[in-house]
């Protein structure tokens, strides 16, 4: 089973961060009932003062390279990652996507409706690597701007609404797709650095959403536990 780990800022992290990929990486040694890989073209973390992803400073040193591997970027959408997945899927032989997209392209790029076409994009690209290929998909999280950009907040709801018709017009059994809830108790003053990325008590939230989807849904691995 190959799962790859698509995202924006969220996913990717920056130098000193865990990430919730890391934390992903540890339920699943933890709770996998079988043999599994880490896939994707990409390792390394956001450098925040070259302004570039070429950082490898993770939190943990001992998170093993082959673990770190991503499809993410630093302001990077659906807009971004639709004309790469095919190519990526095909050459990772990803099974299982595990995908958090939507904020910035509503924060800079495209609408809710444009960004809704590229999901669906997105979708149909990785499907023509993999028939077969599943996905799990986080709605859009609000951040701090929805607190004072009421049209964006909008935005947002808009497009977790659309999303929501996209996984239930495109799943099918032979290329399942999951909606994951987003956690109840995430707050973004609680459990982010800045309003928008997630510490180590969201990385954890936003990890065992993913975990109970896949749990849930398809009886892959276990419920969600921290790390000691």
């Amino acid at each position: 089973m190959r799962f790859m780990f698509v995202g924006d800022s969220m996913t990717i992290g920056r130098a000193g961060d865990y990430t919730w990929r890391y934390r992903m990486w540890q339920h699943l040694n933890r709770s996998f009932g079988g043999p599994y890989r880490i896939v994707g073209p990409r390792t390394e973390l956001y450098d925040t003062t070259t302004d570039a992803p070429v950082s490898t400073a993770y939190a943990d040193p001992a998170f093993p390279e082959r673990s770190r591997k991503h499809l993410a970027g630093w302001g990077e959408g659906w807009l971004h990652m639709a004309p790469l997945i095919r190519e990526t899927v095909t050459a990772t032989k990803a099974d299982i996507l595990l995908v958090s997209l939507g904020l910035i392209d509503l924060g800079f790029y495209t609408n809710s409706s444009q960004t809704a076409v590229n999901a669906r994009a997105f979708i149909a690209e990785a499907r023509a690597a993999n028939p077969h290929v599943r996905a799990v998909l986080m709605p859009v999280i609000r951040n701090v701007r929805a607190e004072s950009d009421a049209p964006f907040a909008a935005e947002c709801d808009r497009f977790n609404e659309l999303l929501a018709k996209t996984v239930a017009d495109l799943d099918t059994a032979t290329s399942p797709l999951l909606l994951a809830s987003p956690p109840a108790s995430y707050d973004i003053h609680g459990d982010t650095y800045d309003g928008t990325h997630p510490g180590p008590s969201g990385e954890h939230k936003l990890a065992a959403a993913f975990a109970e989807a896949m749990y849930q849904a398809w009886d892959l691995g276990a419920p969600y536990e921290p790390a000691a």
